[in-house]
């Protein structure tokens, strides 16, 4: 069996989603190769067959006229020499360079802002006649020609070697619409009569009807290349705000770290720890990785992380997390996961993956975008016959094509998922809602029951002391003391659980209960034993049933008795107790208009307890269920039509994860659950399931917004062109705005809480 790896490559060179559509297209062609590639993060993610090699698809790239490299290695663990040489050179760098700089907008903003104070004076004129005067068209052109020629270099570049490649793209379309109205004007100015001294020239929103020897359209072509230049810019500052949740978490991480050696702290890089090692961490820093506190106590501030705003206590044999925050006290960590094998680094990898992902309605405007640049050369060349055929008004049918190749852009095509996806994945990073791919997005839509896990997502997955009760004539203190004291010598889940309740309700620590003098385990039944002079006995009823003792009416069930000196005394429950968000979950769940259900292993008169706790229907409780019989339940929902979303956290949970529509895993759960779901939820609260369908039902709807946009303005904007309803200069403020409003409607999405 032929094995399959994963690359990928950032390309350059792509200025508009027909590129993008290019290069996937050429990749695809190669034997077995798979490939997608985004517009928005200029990368290409490629499935390929051994035997194609990384220098195979790099020149399959650059043979379609665009660049591709791999992303750099991580770079090599450096000696203390060459720290310090980095940093003497850092420093003698920082003096140099300019705060501030950005190798990719600086060259683009300086291009812009030269082109915009040469064409300004040119649209001036040619818009208000009462500022033309003699030999005004001669300024006109001096100002014009190097916003055309260097301002627009970009496009003609790109333009000339899609054409060396048998391609055409949006850049195209400015290219020839540019550069066909700046070479009418060129020859009206030095071959017919528009170079005249005293030439006055109107200013027409739609294809006015001149005569074309005396007509130019020199604020045209520099008001266009302008125009497209600002949305360009406006589009890269939106992209890079886009994609700032994902870089944010990829520097969330600590660059050095106080490991111990043989006693000694010893600052090292963090990509130089190794598992098992010791490190401090101070107030104030961050925790260099995943690893188990060792040592000390403090709060952790996970906010960056998981969205949690309040700091988790941690001591000794508590696990933390690598990017979080160290507020007060010193530990001592012991790393147990490092590099990628660390939470936040396939946090920032599956937000990635998501991000370079494709939902459905996108792969269809990819396919447009391939055909849509040709098929509007066509449209342009079709409406410059049509109008030359139908009026014989050379300047009217020229105006009209033009404006039909300007305002012809698939960029917005191209930016409508990526970016909403970019800046939603972001988003649900920061809260703590990792999403894997588009394919959720459009799964979620569709969800109308919940199947939750009730331990460990509903319940903490602690047993808890829930209720102390005393019989007629007894004192409850004492009933929790001696019961408490007995439970205390027991290993046994419910005897911690009912000893740590009772010092709790006494205000004692469970180490100043009193000591049995002796002890002795009933397996299945209870405990029993010698406490401050008394015979106690704790447990089932029939423990008390087999020594002759009788328990007054019919206890609760699973209630744990409680009986001394021959006569019971009262009883105590014990349960996993509730989280106190999962109430308040579950009623958010249904105003999202999805059926909660609960599923456990539990018997069921917990089970229901548990429901009419946080307001699930009796009638929508599946208990006793075993592990592998989680997966049955699943599919009879599904069986009755219905799209089921499942939540859980353990490794009995990942089958059912799996077979769910939508599976959610609780990131406090299990590694097996996490990989099986769609959805990670990284901190343990039910809500942010709740959250997580908001958010991808909220980006979904964002990226079919957008893709309407784009549609529509095409749909509605070529044959107004093609009527001659648009000045080419408005046509290119109209595709500028057409690439910037998409970006822009995605980015609202980061004000999502």
């Amino acid at each position: 069996m032929t094995s399959t790896l994963t690359t990928e490559l950032t390309i350059g060179g792509m200025t508009c989603a027909s590129c993008a559509a290019r290069v996937e297209k050429k990749l695809n062609r190669l034997d077995g190769v798979t490939a997608t590639v985004n517009y928005a993060t200029e990368k290409a993610r490629i499935e390929h067959t051994a035997d194609v090699g990384i220098a195979d698809l790099i020149e399959t790239v650059v043979r379609t006229g665009y660049t591709a490299e791999e992303p750099p290695p991580p770079e090599p663990e450096p000696s203390p020499e060459d720290e310090d040489e980095d940093e003497d050179r850092d420093e003698a760098r920082a003096e140099h360079e300019p705060r501030g700089r950005d190798p990719e907008l600086d060259p683009l903003r300086t291009r812009l802002t030269v082109s915009a104070v040469l064409a300004a004076p040119v649209v001036l004129l040619a818009m208000a006649p009462a500022l033309q005067f003699d030999h005004w068209q001669w300024l006109s052109l001096t100002l014009a020609a190097p916003v055309v020629v260097w301002g627009g270099l970009p496009f003609h570049r790109a333009a000339w070697t899609n054409l060396r490649h048998g391609a055409a793209t949006m850049d195209t379309l400015v290219s020839v619409g540019t550069l066909a109205a700046f070479g009418w004007s060129l020859w009206a100015l030095f071959l017919g009569t528009a170079g005249m001294p005293g030439m006055r020239h109107g200013f027409d929103l739609t294809a006015g009807r001149t005569d074309g020897a005396s007509t130019i359209y020199l604020e045209v072509a520099a008001g266009v290349v302008c125009f497209i230049l600002l949305g360009r810019y406006l589009e890269a500052r939106a992209k890079r705000k886009a994609g700032s949740a994902l870089r944010a978490l990829m520097e969330l991480g600590a660059k050095d770290v106080a490991v111990l050696r043989g006693g000694t702290e010893v600052r090292i890089p963090v990509a130089a720890l190794r598992t098992g090692d010791l490190f401090v961490v101070r107030p104030g820093e961050k925790i260099a990785t995943d690893g188990t506190v060792t040592e000390g106590a403090s709060a952790v501030d996970a906010s960056l992380l998981t969205g949690e705003s309040l700091p988790v206590d941690v001591a000794a044999g508590d696990p933390v997390t690598g990017g979080c925050v160290n507020t007060s006290g010193r530990l001592v960590v012991e790393a147990t996961r490092i590099g990628a094998d660390t939470q936040l680094a396939r946090m920032a990898k599956l937000v990635e993956d998501a991000q370079n992902g494709k939902a459905r309605a996108q792969r269809l405007a990819d396919r447009i975008s391939a055909v849509f640049v040709p098929v509007v050369l066509l449209l342009a060349l079709g409406t410059l016959a049509a109008w030359l055929l139908t009026t014989g008004d050379t300047t009217a049918a020229f105006t009209a094509a033009v404006a039909v190749l300007i305002i012809a852009c698939p960029c917005a095509l191209g930016l409508a998922t990526p970016t909403a996806l970019m800046v939603g994945t972001g988003r649900g990073a920061q809260l703590g809602i990792l999403i894997k791919g588009p394919e959720v997005l459009e799964t979620t839509r569709k969800v109308d029951t919940i199947v939750l896990d009730k331990t460990g997502t509903v319940t903490t997955g602690r047993m808890t002391l829930r209720k102390v009760y005393a019989y007629e004539g007894e004192d409850e203190a004492e009933l929790l003391r001696l019961a408490g004291a007995l439970e205390h010598a027991s290993e046994h889940p419910v005897a911690r659980a009912v000893a740590a309740g009772a010092a709790e309700r006494l205000g004692l620590p469970v180490a100043e209960l009193p000591v049995p003098k002796s002890f002795a385990n009933a397996p299945g039944l209870g405990v029993r034993g010698s406490v401050d002079g008394h015979e106690v006995l704790v447990g089932r009823p029939a423990l008390l049933a087999a020594e002759g003792i009788e328990t007054p009416g019919a206890p609760e069930p699973g209630a744990v008795q409680v009986a001394w000196d021959g006569r019971a005394r009262g009883f105590l429950t014990v349960a996993d107790a509730v989280k106190e968000t999962s109430a308040e979950a579950v009623a958010r769940l249904r105003a999202l208009g999805l059926t909660p259900v609960l599923l456990t292993g539990d018997e069921r008169s917990v089970a229901e307890t548990v429901a009419a706790e946080v307001g699930i229907d009796a009638d929508r409780v599946f208990a006793e269920v075993l592990p592998q019989e989680k997966v049955d339940v699943v599919r009879r929902l599904q069986a009755e039509g219905r799209t089921v979303a499942m939540v859980g956290d353990g490794v009995n949970d990942a089958a059912a994860l799996a077979t769910a529509d939508l599976g959610l895993a609780m990131g406090t759960g299990t590694d097996a659950a996490i990989e099986a779901s769609d959805l990670t939820l990284v901190r343990g609260d039910l809500r942010v399931a709740a959250d997580a369908i908001r958010l991808s039902r909220r980006t979904l709807a964002t990226i079919k917004g957008n893709l309407g946009w784009a549609f529509g303005y095409n749909l509605a904007a070529l044959p107004l062109a093609a009527a001659g309803l648009l000045n080419p200069m408005i046509a290119g403020l109209a595709m500028a705005f057409s690439s910037v409003f998409v970006v822009s409607n995605s980015l609202r999405l980061r004000r999502f809480t």
